[in-house]
């Protein structure tokens, strides 16, 4: 399967993307922020839906208008005015009913079925160095920031009571969840792309007795799971996305199993 270049782009975006995902996990879910990915991704699809229908780059249009949903949702969870998870279904249902009204408006031929559920064709040389690059910004900023990120974390409160950023940390983040969920929907589709910030994590959460532990188990378990998912996805002609998340519900089984 590894004589064809589309499937070595495939396995080294999905890597690259699976690992950024989990690193960025291990807050967002101990923080109960992992749905964010979830509003992110039927975002991403209704951005690139209008772009495909406007004729503009769906990347580079998806990108930045994820970015500004993220720090949307962000700013009415701070001010509590609307509850994190209502707003993150409100955005969700809205984005994605602009998306089918786009394409249904537009008459273009656009691969409903791979945005939905992913595709290994879909990954493009620009999308393999984004995920590369996206991948070294979020290794990069977890070694250099991982005692701020760790007490982040744990107590957001105590983190701004001691003079940490956490504003500026939870933009960061925001950023940083849109462009792996924007990379990811490539492979993995809308509805399961945010499996990749909540699966490892979870899993890791039993077999982890440190925060440094749940980071590294996070990180196996991600690019095991994508691993295992696309050689699947290959040899049975199944959606990526489809067979990445049932590799990984496998492998949460098998650490809940360990745990006991």
């Amino acid at each position: 399967m590894f004589e064809y270049a589309f499937m070595w782009k495939a396995l080294i975006a999905g890597l690259a993307i699976a690992i950024s995902a989990a690193l960025l996990g291990t807050s967002l879910v101990l923080r109960r922020n992992s749905m964010i990915g979830d509003g992110l991704s039927h975002v991403s699809f209704g951005a690139m839906a209008v772009a495909v229908a406007l004729g503009i780059a769906p990347l580079w249009f998806a990108i930045p208008v994820s970015v500004v949903a993220s720090i949307f949702l962000l700013s009415l969870n701070e001010r509590h005015r609307v509850n994190g998870d209502s707003a993150i279904a409100m955005l969700s249902a809205v984005a994605l009913a602009i998306g089918v009204v786009a394409v249904s408006l537009s008459g273009t031929n656009i691969d409903i079925n791979g945005y939905m559920f992913g595709s290994i064709l879909a990954i493009s040389n620009e999308n393999l160095i984004l995920s590369l690059l996206l991948l070294t910004i979020v290794v990069i900023f977890f070694a250099k920031f991982r005692k701020q990120i760790f007490v982040l974390t744990i107590d957001e409160t105590f983190a701004r009571a001691i003079g940490i950023r956490t504003k500026a940390f939870n933009v960061f983040f925001a950023i940083l969840s849109s462009v792996v969920i924007v990379l990811g929907m490539k492979l993995l589709g809308v509805l399961l792309v945010s499996s990749l910030i909540v699966f490892p994590n979870i899993s890791a959460k039993y077999l982890a007795k440190s925060f440094k532990g749940l980071t590294i188990w996070s990180i196996v378990i991600a690019a095991l799971s994508f691993f295992i998912g696309l050689i699947f996805s290959y040899l049975l002609n199944l959606p990526t996305g489809a067979s990445v998340v049932l590799a990984s519900a496998l492998i949460f089984v098998l650490a809940k199993f360990i745990s006991l």
